[in-house]
């Protein structure tokens, strides 16, 4: 039987390396690739095609909920698992939403982590240590979130930004004022003004100052990439 083939991303040294030394470690696990950012991801896995993603939220550019919405949309069949600094009810059925099968707080274990490698590309899905087929992992969150259940929430309702969005909210996080946004991104500044109106509908915030900050908070943008 062939290894199990991953790439994992995560814009920490030290977390890649501790996780590629527990990795290899395993004769049925093979690391193909290891990434900091998640626009490298995006195209590093579809030309190696791994079994299984495993990335953070909070990284350079593209975050690691977008990363697995992305690679969704364009079909990958890659087993993700999500691993997150910023651990909530909101981030992770977002995670789900997007299409991972597993979700972890940063602080797991690496053999949990092992384990889910080898659940996820059988069809499985991990949730805070509990392992479930799809069904039932419905049944779990419409249970958890009361009335609500995978697949029947509109993804502007609850969903992560869409990546115009968060392409804006990062130029916002930076300072820059809507007529540099329209110049940047060749569109128009009322344009740039209609999708600042849906980030602040969706994030249920008042102003620009508190999208940003709520997406700081929840590894959406790196607090390094915002200004003071």
């Amino acid at each position: 039987m062939s290894a199990l083939r991953v790439i994992f991303v995560d814009d920490h040294p030290v977390f890649r390396d501790g996780l590629r030394v527990r990795l290899n470690a395993e004769e049925d696990i093979e690391v193909v690739a290891e990434l900091g950012n998640g626009e490298e991801a995006f195209t590093s896995v579809q030309e190696l095609a791994p079994d299984v993603v495993i990335t953070d939220v909070n990284l350079p550019g593209m975050n690691g909920v977008q990363l697995v919405r992305e690679l969704r949309a364009v079909g990958c069949k890659a087993a993700c698992i999500v691993v997150t600094a910023y651990d909530d009810e909101e981030q992770m059925y977002h995670a789900l939403r997007a299409g991972a099968s597993a979700y972890f707080s940063k602080d797991v274990a690496a053999d949990q982590i092992v384990a889910a490698i080898r659940q996820v590309v059988q069809g499985k899905y991990v949730v805070r240590g509990q392992v479930f087929e799809r069904f039932d992992l419905m049944n779990w969150l419409a249970r958890r979130f009361r009335s609500l259940s995978l697949d029947e929430i509109p993804d502007e309702t609850i969903g992560p930004l869409s990546p115009r969005e968060m392409e804006i909210l990062r130029y916002i996080a930076q300072g820059r004022s809507n007529k540099e946004i329209a110049h940047q991104l060749g569109i128009s500044r009322q344009t740039v003004k209609n999708h600042m109106s849906n980030i602040l509908r969706k994030l249920a915030v008042e102003d620009r100052t508190q999208a940003v900050m709520y997406a700081v908070r929840r590894g959406w943008i790196r607090a390094q990439d915002a200004i003071e």
